[in-house]
């Protein structure tokens, strides 16, 4: 009799901890759901070819968003260019080198320290760092503050994909008297090379939203600039000023900024995942 109270008491708690799993998982889900329906609904109806041909007007005329959308593909791309190098060079010493010494496991925990940080302070580090003793902002420093934010997600992701090779092809290797680095470039960067692309591809798709860390570094420009050394316009700082004012038409092009931004996300998102699912299936 007491087992059975036992027994029934479990299934009465497993039943709650399940409704209340489900119902936690659908509130998340139609909360997301709604922000995705708000942002591609509100950016379609603002979505035009002069988005990517014109500047970022003064309020009460017609504009684009052409300026801040090609100060976003540089930084981005020059973050990736700095962050992922360091990253793999980084994730690989912490996997093949030391990974039961106490300084992989110290690298370990300031990477997910780094990982964790809010991106402001990344932004206000940089600041310091760069934008005070430079005078000034600058694309660069922009470019620095979202290299910090590639760092951390390319060496956990570097140090995870390594782990994850069989031990045996290091060791069959190591056995024909082949070194160790020529193991590591030829054989192991070969079996991870699909998941260490896909977390840099999930990095850039990061930084291509960050504001907070450009506002304290890049800051803004409403003119087409191709300077790094001065500031320059992006995509998010330019959605967050457009946004918080109160013209109508700026309004409007924050919100197509928000669904080409998303959109771009996405797309990074589904083919990052298509290159790990190629991955798995070569390997099944």
């Amino acid at each position: 009799m007491a087992t059975d109270l036992i027994f029934l008491k479990r299934r009465i708690i497993n039943a709650v901890a399940l409704l209340l799993s489900a119902c936690a998982a659908v509130l998340g889900l139609a909360f997301l759901a709604w922000i995705l329906w708000t942002t591609l609904s509100k950016g379609i109806a603002a979505f035009s070819p002069t988005l990517f041909t014109q500047m970022t007007p003064p309020p009460g005329e017609a504009g684009g968003l052409a300026n801040g959308l090609f100060g976003s593909l540089v930084m981005c791309l020059l973050a990736t260019a700095i962050g992922t190098p360091i990253g793999i060079a980084a994730g690989t010493f912490v996997a093949e080198y030391a990974d039961r010494h106490w300084v992989g496991t110290t690298i370990r925990f300031v990477n997910d320290i780094l990982l964790s940080a809010p991106s402001i302070v990344l932004g206000l580090f940089v600041y310091t760092l760069v934008v005070r003793p430079m005078g000034g902002f600058s694309g660069f420093a922009g470019a620095l503050a979202l290299a910090f934010i590639v760092l951390p997600v390319v060496v956990r992701t570097t140090d995870d994909m390594l782990k994850l090779v069989p031990s045996q092809m290091r060791e069959a290797a190591l056995s024909l008297g082949i070194p160790q680095w020529k193991v590591t470039m030829q054989i192991l960067y070969r079996a991870a090379a699909p998941g260490i692309v896909t977390g840099v591809l999930l990095a850039l798709a990061r930084i291509s939203g960050e504001t907070a860390p450009l506002l304290f570094t890049a800051l803004n420009n409403q003119y087409w600039s191709s300077d790094m050394s001065e500031p320059i316009a992006s995509a998010p700082v330019v959605i967050f000023q457009y946004a918080m004012s109160p013209f109508e038409d700026w309004h409007a092009l924050a919100w197509a900024g928000a669904f080409i931004i998303t959109v771009f996300v996405l797309a990074l998102s589904l083919f990052a995942r298509l290159v790990l699912l190629r991955k798995r299936v070569a390997h099944d």
